[in-house]
């Protein structure tokens, strides 16, 4: 009897494996609104409230905190319990949490909100990493993930419109929140409904119903029922922290680690300063959004970039090049430009290799971990490396705060992700097979 899983492998994907990753796609597309739903928001907030950069840029960094702490929880307790449920619970938390922030008065009270949407976020993203790896064959998977990973600019690009349209319209940086909290939870029944539990997950964790579901499954993709479940892999059964560190797993978990904070810091430096930079260079806010609508529109076409040359070359090299070039970009970024229509070429270029880069990386993550670690290694290595994320914001501002010019604060942010792919060139892995 033919494992399933290798069978999946094999064969081109049928058009409900398209399906799903689709979804997860959108998920993260949502995922990539709702992280920089606070970036559209904020020079109303600061506006509102009278607060300094220092403060904006804690602000503007509570969400990456939870996010890390949502990646590594949520993401190892996807390992365990599943990855649709997830998916679901993620939901819940996302779209309560952009509705608190609606309705809040203060910066500890907006805060805490962000923080809280920021769990369900971190949670969301390694789950979907592991949907789409398990729901791809072989041949596609790089491609697919990466596609998946280009997801997040989408959302920006399309939440950001809608973002601007809304401040243009309503004056309120509260509807920015309330359009998110609406369209997250439009996302629970899509998920019930077209995305179900992974073969790769039911063979592995065998919980009640396994068969039924794997074999409801396949009948649905055309092919044939499972008489009973082929044999336990007892290699595959180790799903603890520790296993992420054994031997064979340490080099690997700890340079992922390495490369996603200090990228992370770089990235979201970029994506959290772009409306503000651009306001405080002079021009109003609803068209600073559009500045970075722009600047996604760049690492959307990254994100393509890095998914079609995974199909001809390495993705790890495709990936360090991405981040040399980034870090060019990014400092280029800072020496300004006097015309709205020269920032928002610049922030494309910087978003097209900062984008890329992070789509190439997702598809190193996923095929680094075997099925039982899969979640849980990139909610690890997401959840630390989103300190990064949540470092650089602060970090910048902080920098601007003791009167550092932006060229000299974007060249100190463009050495994250120099560092980080000096460090994935130095990463020793072999693929994993996704089962």
């Amino acid at each position: 009897m033919e494992d399933p899983r290798a069978l999946i492998a094999r064969e081109p994907m049928h058009y409900r494996q398209v399906i799903a990753v689709g979804i997860a796609t959108a998920l993260n597309a949502l995922d990539g609104f709702d992280v920089l739903s606070i970036s559209f928001a904020a020079p109303g907030i600061a506006k509102d409230w009278g607060i300094d950069r220092a403060a904006l840029g804690l602000v503007l960094s509570m969400e990456l905190f939870g996010m890390g702490v949502g990646a590594f929880v949520l993401g190892t307790l996807a390992d365990k319990v599943g990855r649709r449920p997830m998916l679901l619970a993620c939901l819940v938390i996302m779209g309560i949490g952009m509705g608190l922030a609606s309705t809040a008065t203060s910066v500890p009270i907006l805060s805490a909100y962000r923080l809280f949407t920021g769990l369900g976020i971190g949670g969301m993203l390694a789950a979907t990493n592991a949907v789409v790896a398990e729901c791809s064959n072989a041949r596609r998977r790089n491609l697919t993930v990466a596609i998946m990973a280009g997801g997040y600019p989408m959302g920006a690009i399309v939440g950001g419109s809608a973002a601007s349209w809304l401040l243009a319209a309503t004056g309120r940086w509260e509807s920015v929140f309330e359009f998110g909290a609406v369209i997250t939870l439009c996302f629970i029944p899509l998920v019930l409904w077209l995305v179900p539990e992974t073969m790769a997950f039911l063979l592995l964790k065998r919980p009640a119903g396994a068969l039924e579901k794997i074999n409801r499954t396949l009948v649905l993709q055309g092919r044939k029922a499972l008489d009973e479940m082929p044999p336990a892999d007892p290699v595959q059964q180790k799903t603890s922290v520790a296993a992420l560190f054994a031997p064979g797993m340490a080099n690997v978990t700890i340079m992922l680690t390495a490369t996603y904070f200090f990228h992370m810091m770089t990235f979201y430096f970029l994506v959290k300063w772009i409306p503000k930079i651009v306001v405080d260079l002079g021009f109003p806010p609803a068209l600073a959004g559009g500045v970075l609508v722009w600047g996604n529109v760049g690492g959307a076409i990254g994100s393509i970039a890095v998914s079609l040359l995974s199909q001809k070359i390495g993705i790890r090299p495709v990936v360090v090049g991405a981040m040399f070039a980034g870090a060019v970009a990014v400092t280029v970024f800072g020496q300004g430009a006097v015309s709205l229509g020269g920032l928002s070429v610049i922030a494309a270029i910087a978003c097209f290799f900062a984008n890329g880069a992070t789509a190439g990386l997702y598809a190193v993550i996923a095929q680094s971990y075997p099925a039982a670690l899969r979640a849980g290694g990139t909610g690890l290595v997401i959840g630390i490396g989103r300190a990064g994320a949540a470092l650089g914001p602060i970090l910048a501002g902080l920098l601007f705060s003791t009167g550092w010019s932006l060229a000299s604060v974007a060249i100190a942010m463009a050495c994250g992700t120099l560092v980080g792919g000096i460090a994935l060139s130095l990463t020793r892995y072999r693929e994993s097979a996704i089962a």
